[in-house]
């Protein structure tokens, strides 16, 4: 690494690589700078510009990877194997969205060929860096809830994708690498593989509206470890954009995250409490992707972090195509 801080190079710049964006541009230029930034789109480039005119572009993906320490990627799941074979060959670490790629066979080979090249690499979970998780792994540390019992998960939105993301619609709303078990879903299972115990999936099923159209409504029964866990999604089951829950029960209480960002607790009336003064997920992002670039920053330096592995990544990838593949 050379120069005041990591320098991070981005292929892809739609939402995830914009917001990226924004997170590393507010963080100190000695921990981290933009290096270069590649997007195919044209509309892509010339709309961050407008904005922010000294955004490093480069004409080519294989220049980021020459101009970085480490590469995000937050293009479609189907490049995303190819870019990280660039960066990987680059001696550049990696940085990527999930799914890690399109077919578990090329996700496996995706782990491979990070374990072989010996580089640093970790996935955008951003329940890694997220304050309500912060509250719920505290009150399992305090033995608030007792002995863990039962996890439910639910997933419900107005519509797929959701309204901020209707232009990556072309692929976002597809079957082959869209859906919301995927781009959604995929994040509570992470949260629950870190924080109860390995996966193992039981019975699954989804439903697809039909043609190449990704699912309308999954249901799925698990464990996590020895936790039961029972998980629903669904499209067009609520009127809200966006509304989850990750709800934890035990023998003496039960915890939940609500609507990514609200971590709560149960009461003796049968209440849930937590922070009046909780910010929304929409005002918390940007602080959670601070610190997952400071986190990526760290990995980079070769220091501690806890970004999501890889292998967590493969992991909860295996559960997701496991789940789509009953419809």
């Amino acid at each position: 690494m050379s120069g005041r801080g990591a320098r991070l190079g981005i292929i892809g710049c739609g939402i995830m690589g914009e917001r990226i964006i924004r997170a590393t541009l507010s963080l100190d230029p000695d921990l981290i700078t933009l290096a270069a930034l590649w997007d195919p789109d044209p509309k892509a480039r010339a709309r961050l510009t407008a904005e922010m005119p000294d955004l490093p572009f480069v004409d080519h993906a294989p220049d980021v990877a020459a101009a970085a320490d480490v590469i995000y990627i937050a293009s479609p799941p189907a490049t995303h194997l190819g870019h990280a074979r660039i960066a990987l060959g680059a001696g550049r670490a990696v940085f990527t969205e999930k799914p890690l790629a399109v077919s578990m066979e090329e996700s496996q080979a995706f782990l491979e060929m990070v374990d072989r090249s010996g580089l640093a690499a970790a996935v955008n979970f951003i329940f890694a860096s997220s304050p309500a998780v912060a509250s719920l792994k505290r009150w399992l540390a305090e033995d608030m809830i007792g002995t863990p019992e039962l996890l439910e998960i639910s997933t419900e939105f107005a519509q797929w994708p959701r309204p901020w993301q209707m232009d990556a619609d072309a692929w976002l709303s597809r079957r082959a690498e869209g859906g919301f078990t995927r781009e959604v879903v995929s994040h509570f299972l992470f949260l629950t593989r870190r924080l109860c115990g390995p996966l193992r999936l039981g019975s699954a099923s989804a439903r697809f509206p039909g043609g190449d159209m990704a699912e309308t409504a999954i249901a799925a029964d698990m464990t996590a470890g020895d936790l039961p866990v029972r998980l629903k999604g669904g499209v067009d089951t609520t009127d809200q954009a966006d509304h989850n829950l990750w709800t934890l029960t035990g023998t003496k209480g039960a915890i939940r995250l609500r609507d990514w960002s609200f971590a709560e607790r149960l009461t003796a009336d049968g209440t849930w409490v937590g922070d009046p003064d909780a910010p929304s997920h929409e005002v918390a992002r940007p602080m959670i992707l601070q610190g997952q670039v400071t986190k990526l920053a760290a990995m980079v330096r070769g220091e501690p972090h806890d970004l999501a592995t890889v292998a967590e990544a493969l992991e909860v990838q295996m559960v997701v195509e496991r789940i789509l593949a009953t419809g």
